[in-house]
């Protein structure tokens, strides 16, 4: 998030450790919307939250400006980052989405909600050839309708009519706040575009209004199968990358933990030991969770990394005849 302050405020982003200088636009708006920088601090969501509510009570052209520039940034840097040909890019995601992804037959599959509007997790899929369902049809222009989320892919035998096994390696992706290529079209059709423009790109912006926004579509079905996740039974949440800023998605996490008996939560942050240490200095979700753990509640917190996670990731598969004769080997043999 301060990264993307830097982008849309500073004249001298990206410089590293080196004084920030603030473009004479962001002078002119912070002055004239009231932002207070010393309470509010570099907080790109809380200024442009700032900024379209003064819009709410008065015209004002250079603010309105400096949103559509913001935005244009926004969907810029959560775009540009990919390297297609850097294969040892995403390999944490590579990682994460092999070991999940890897499960019985009878098992159900991955499903993955972020708040990231970037591609990491399907190109990272790509990379490992995996089947990633999105909730948009397979035809083109690829089109969102959420009943492409009840579809699954099965591998047919060439012959016979028995009936086909579920493919390995399918997962659903669900993007709460949208994409970098996804588009509203005229007539209110979301679409796949590579190459949206700010005001057409399907996503919702850093605001404190995102909660309103979560209530129109494609993003009220996307939440509406995240509340309807938590509540089912013999399920595993793992929550990493997030911090819990975000209410509307948070407050289902502590509701889910206090009345499904079947959840189990595992929360993942680098900073995990620091937030727990003093958990009234950070929000108040983070103190609830530590509350919670230590009464008992099937509420697990690790201090690690994504990366490091990842490989900690146990294979959920269960090994055929052959790869538990070659385990068995390896063992006796006394190698890892």
């Amino acid at each position: 998030m301060w990264a993307l302050w830097d982008y849309c405020v500073n004249a001298n982003p990206g410089t590293g450790d080196a004084a920030r200088t603030m473009t004479d636009e962001a002078k002119k708006v912070i002055a004239d919307i009231g932002y207070d920088i010393t309470a509010e601090k570099d907080n790109i969501e809380a200024l442009l939250s700032r900024c379209e509510a003064f819009l709410q009570v008065k015209d004002n052209p250079d603010v309105a400006k400096f949103i559509t520039g913001s935005k244009k940034v926004i969907l810029e840097k959560c775009s540009e980052f990919i390297v297609p040909k850097d294969e040892n890019q995403l390999a944490a995601h590579r990682t994460f989405l092999h070991r999940l992804s890897r499960r019985r037959v009878r098992d159900s599959r991955l499903k993955l909600f972020t708040t990231n509007y970037d591609l990491c997790f399907e190109t990272a899929a790509g990379r490992q050839g995996l089947v990633v369902l999105d909730g948009f049809s397979f035809t083109q222009p690829r089109h969102f309708d959420p009943r492409f989320f009840l579809y699954d892919i099965v591998r047919r035998p060439t012959t016979g009519d028995e009936v086909g096994t579920p493919l390995e390696g399918v997962f659903h992706i669900y993007k709460l706040h949208g994409s970098v290529n996804w588009s509203r079209t005229g007539d209110g059709e979301i679409e796949v575009d590579a190459n949206p423009t700010p005001e057409s790109a399907c996503l919702i912006y850093p605001a404190r209004g995102k909660y309103q926004q979560s209530y129109v579509q494609p993003h009220l079905e996307l939440v509406s199968q995240y509340f309807s996740v938590l509540r089912e039974p013999n399920t595993c949440l793992i929550v990493t990358g997030f911090g819990f800023n975000d209410a509307h998605l948070s407050e289902p996490i502590l509701a889910a933990v206090r009345t499904n008996p079947h959840l189990r939560l595992i929360i993942v942050n680098p900073s995990a030991d620091d937030l727990t240490a003093r958990p009234k200095e950070s929000n108040k979700y983070w103190e609830t969770l530590f509350n919670l753990t230590k009464q008992g509640e099937d509420v697990w917190l690790i201090n690690a990394t994504f990366g490091d996670f990842a490989e900690m990731i146990p294979d959920l598969k269960s090994l055929t005849p052959a790869q538990r004769l070659t385990r068995d080997i390896k063992q006796l043999a006394g190698t890892k």
